[in-house]
C-alpha cells in the first residue's frame, strides 16, 4: 500500500483560493493522503468552501480554532493529528502539480533522502504564470540553509518515522524556515527534486512581499532560535542579505 502523507494547510480567509488548492490535491496521482486544514477564524465563506469538498472526500479533514493564533499555531495544531508517515505543507492559495507527491516520494526513497523538497514557479492571484521558477542547489548542507531559506514552504516533504514531528514557532513569520534547520541539523545535506512541481501564488498583501519585514524575521530567527547574541546575529544577518540578493537570484530562472 502507498504511504500516507498527512498535509497540513493553514488557512484564513482563503474563499478565493482555497478550493483550487483543495482541487489541487485531489489531483494528485499518490492518492492516499489526508488533508488536514486548520482554519485560523476566517470571516469570509473560506469554511463553507472547504465544507463543500468534505462531503464528498473523507481524506480531507477540518478544524476551526477558537481564536486567531497566526500561521505556526495552526500548523501545529494539525501536525498534532497527523498520522501520515510523511508530513507535506501546503498553504490554502498555493497549489500542487498532479504528479508532485509520486514524484517526490520516488526520489526521497530512491536517494534514501527522509526530507526534501522540489522547485517551484511563480503565479499572480488570479493564477497566471509570471514567467518565473524559483530552483535550488544540487545539494543544500546546513551551512547553505543556515544562510538562506531555499526550501519553498509548499515543497517540503519529511519523513516523521525518521525525524519524529518537528514542533512549530507560534511566531508570525519564518517558521518553515527553522522546521527545516532543524532537519538539517540531523541529516546535515539533502537534496531537491529537480523539476518544478508546485505553484506558488505571489499576493500583493503576503507579508512575504515586504523586503523590511524579510530582514526582520531573519534577524529574529537568528537571535531567538540559533540564540545568537546581538553582534553575532548581525554578522550573520550580513552573510544572509549576501546571499539573498547575489547567490539566491541565480536560482531563479525565466520560463
Amino acid at each position: 500500500m502507498k504511504e500516507l502523507v498527512s498535509i497540513i494547510t493553514p488557512t484564513y480567509n482563503s474563499e478565493k483560493f482555497i478550493s483550487a488548492t483543495i482541487q489541487s490535491v485531489q489531483s494528485q496521482t499518490h492518492s492516499n493522503w489526508e488533508m488536514i486544514i486548520v482554519d485560523d477564524c476566517s470571516s469570509d465563506k473560506t469554511i463553507e468552501s472547504i465544507q463543500n469538498f468534505m462531503e464528498d472526500d473523507h481524506r480531507i479533514h477540518l478544524i476551526q480554532l477558537s481564536k486567531n493564533g497566526g500561521a505556526g499555531v495552526a500548523r501545529n495544531t494539525a501536525l498534532n493529528v497527523a498520522i501520515g508517515k510523511h508530513i507535506a505543507f501546503l498553504d490554502a492559495d498555493d497549489l500542487w502539480k498532479p504528479k508532485k507527491l509520486a514524484t517526490q516520494l520516488a526520489f526521497m526513497q530512491n536517494n534514501n533522502l527522509p526530507f526534501t523538497f522540489s522547485f517551484y514557479d511563480c503565479i499572480d492571484e488570479g493564477g497566471n504564470l509570471l514567467n518565473k521558477r524559483v530552483e535550488a542547489p544540487k545539494t543544500v548542507s546546513y551551512k547553505q540553509l543556515f544562510f538562506c531559506n531555499y526550501v519553498g514552504n509548499l515543497t517540503g516533504i519529511y519523513n516523521s518515522e525518521y525525524f519524529g514531528k518537528i514542533a512549530i514557532s507560534s511566531s508570525r513569520k519564518r517558521q518553515d524556515w527553522m522546521v527545516w534547520l532543524t532537519l538539517l541539523k540531523k541529516i546535515k545535506t539533502t537534496q531537491p527534486v529537480p523539476e518544478s512541481l508546485a505553484f506558488y501564488r505571489v499576493r500583493e498583501d503576503s507579508i512575504s512581499a515586504s523586503k523590511g519585514s524579510l530582514v526582520t524575521h531573519n534577524y529574529s530567527v537568528y537571535r531567538q532560535f540559533h540564540k545568537l547574541n546581538v553582534v553575532v546575529s548581525l554578522f550573520c544577518m550580513i552573510g544572509f542579505l549576501f546571499t539573498q540578493l547575489v547567490v539566491k537570484p541565480l536560482y531563479v530562472k525565466k520560463l
